[in-house]
């Protein structure tokens, strides 16, 4: 260093690598239709989601969501995103889901929508972030083990 530090509070006040450089800011990732892509799992659920500017029509795997999600709190579930980033109706959304269940496969819609949102408008990542949208929940069924009868539980003891 040039200058000669003399004081304890000096040296905690000066910059150890140079300046601090700032956070790397998030481009817009669309495609040439102006659509956002992003993979959302949940569970065995894979979904591929498509994002792109419109009137809040979500169609999954051909089918109209209250067709497809015929319970209310799964279609409550994929909404979620929308809400908190206050973009409700303002996006349609078209996907493909395969594997797992209902409601696994609702969640991998929300988490696909999640990054999508993110991918389109990166300002609302911290918001999405925030309430948990853009953690992968990674529990899934423990695989069944020889000589049990499920994963863990062992068969009926018979004493005759």
């Amino acid at each position: 260093m040039a200058t000669e530090l003399s004081t304890f509070a000096e040296l905690k006040k000066a910059p150890v690598g140079g300046e601090q450089a700032p956070a790397p800011v998030r481009e817009k990732q669309i495609d040439a239709q102006g659509r956002a892509y992003a993979t959302g799992r949940r569970k065995n659920a894979v979904a591929r989601v498509w994002v792109k500017p419109g009137t809040g029509k979500i169609t999954i795997n051909g089918r109209d969501q209250t067709i497809y999600f015929a319970r209310p709190t799964q279609r409550m579930m994929i909404q979620q995103p929308f809400d908190v980033s206050e973009r409700g109706g303002q996006f349609d959304v078209i996907a493909t889901v395969s594997g797992g269940g209902l409601s696994g496969q609702a969640g991998a819609v929300r988490h696909g929508i999640s990054q999508a949102l993110t991918k389109f408008e990166p300002a609302l990542r911290g918001t999405i972030k925030a309430n948990g949208f853009l953690t992968r929940d990674s529990r899934v069924v423990e695989r069944k083990k020889y000589g049990r009868a499920g994963a863990r539980a062992r068969f009926q003891f018979s004493k005759r």
